[in-house]
């Protein structure tokens, strides 16, 4: 039975809808959590804690998703995929303890790994016009961003908190049939095997891959913690407008919707000049509109914050642009399940992070302040990253 789903291949868009699914599910918490802890007596700092386990195995759990589809095959891994992050997120809508949202959130995280290092390898299988379906598929990624505060905003507002992790997992568990169903067999010629086999490590790579280690490090930090976090800034820093929950998670969706435009020009761009010049734009962009983000309230803060998500957006698909330009495929799910591990992995330390800092008094405000120095090594990795011409690189690909 499950060999039907084995080494298939199929079009972007479903994969790009699966990204749209991922980041959707996995940020559903992120505006739900205040009243999770209301429902269940927790404060929200206590709340979002229950939340590092899963976002730690968002990261930690992709080396296992990656070598797992070694073994099986990347599409039969991401039929997986679907239903589990469908189940994990009924299973939330059950909660009812503390111990019932740490189990069911982690289990979300281990299932919602599996997505970057196995479906954007199944991605990268196609190498035309790398940088923009990268960018496009990173557009869907932030749809889902933008997305989920908003939908489940509306939710809680009609409904409670648990209605939207239901929801949600009844939703992925019915696109994981039709991704299942949309998967087609295609016949690979010996020489393309052969070509495929033969493909080498690109001059550089090492280099190469120690400024994306860097950046990657970094930029998961400063993306995890805006995208946490932006619902909970609107709120507390634009209150003086008296928004109501639905509103302030309208604004929050409008900031990453935007912002999201910004991966599909990057991508456009990292096609046609230097990703190290790009990269070093995009990451002294973030220094200085995350910062002034920090600096105002009301509608100048909505500005800039729309600007300093664009920028933290922006930086994506840059790293997946460079990493197939040296990496070759049968390397692919490696390298990107330990770029998620980085990634990922210290953005998991962001709860705890922020957690702490709060409780000892810190605002908001001071916390992305703290991000935009955070961006200044990310302007460092990009110095060390090779020069290259990107069409140069691909042809050599």
């Amino acid at each position: 039975m499950l060999s039907r789903f084995r080494n298939k291949k199929i079009p972007d868009i479903y994969l790009f809808f699966s990204h749209f699914l991922d980041h959707f599910t996995i940020l559903v918490f992120a505006k739900a959590a205040y009243d999770a802890g209301q429902d269940i007596g927790l404060t929200y700092g206590e709340t979002i804690q229950l939340a590092t386990l899963g976002f730690i195995l968002f990261g930690v759990a992709s080396p296992i998703a990656a070598r797992v589809a070694d073994i099986f095959s990347r599409s039969l891994i991401m039929v997986v995929f679907h239903f589990g992050v469908g189940i994990s997120s009924i299973m939330l809508s059950f909660s009812h303890t503390s111990f019932h949202l740490l189990l069911g959130l982690s289990s979300l995280g281990f299932f919602a790994a599996i997505f970057h290092p196995v479906g954007i390898a199944m991605l990268l299988e196609n190498k035309e016009r790398v940088g923009l379906r990268l960018g496009i598929n990173g557009l869907f990624g932030n749809m889902g961003v933008a997305s989920a505060p908003l939908i489940t905003g509306v939710i809680i507002f009609y409904s409670d908190w648990k209605m939207a992790f239901l929801i949600s997992g009844i939703v992925c568990i019915i696109y994981g049939i039709f991704f299942a169903l949309a998967l087609k067999s295609t016949v690979q010629s010996s020489g393309l095997s052969s070509k495929i086999k033969s493909e080498k490590f690109s001059d550089g790579w090492k280099q190469a891959l120690l400024a994306l280690a860097i950046s990657t490090t970094f930029g998961g930090f400063v993306f995890t913690a805006v995208t946490f976090l932006v619902p909970r800034y609107i709120e507390l820093y634009m209150e003086n407008l008296m928004l109501s929950v639905a509103m302030t998670g309208l604004l929050a969706s409008l900031v990453y919707a935007v912002s999201s435009f910004s991966q599909v020009i990057v991508g456009w761009l990292i096609d046609r000049i230097s990703p190290r010049i790009v990269l070093f734009i995009v990451s002294v962009g973030q220094i200085i509109f995350i910062y002034l983000a920090s600096q105002f309230d009301g509608y100048t803060l909505l500005f800039f914050i729309t600007l300093a998500v664009c920028f933290v957006f922006g930086q994506i698909p840059i790293i997946d642009a460079v990493m197939v330009r040296y990496v070759p495929d049968s390397w692919r799910n490696r390298i990107l399940s330990i770029k998620f591990v980085l990634n990922l992995g210290v953005g998991a330390t962001v709860l705890p992070t922020c957690s702490f800092m709060l409780d000892r008094g810190y605002q908001l405000s001071e916390l992305f302040c703290f991000l935009s120095l955070l961006s200044v090594i990310i302007v460092m990795a990009s110095i060390l990253l090779p020069s290259q011409s990107s069409v140069r690189n691909e042809r050599k690909i």
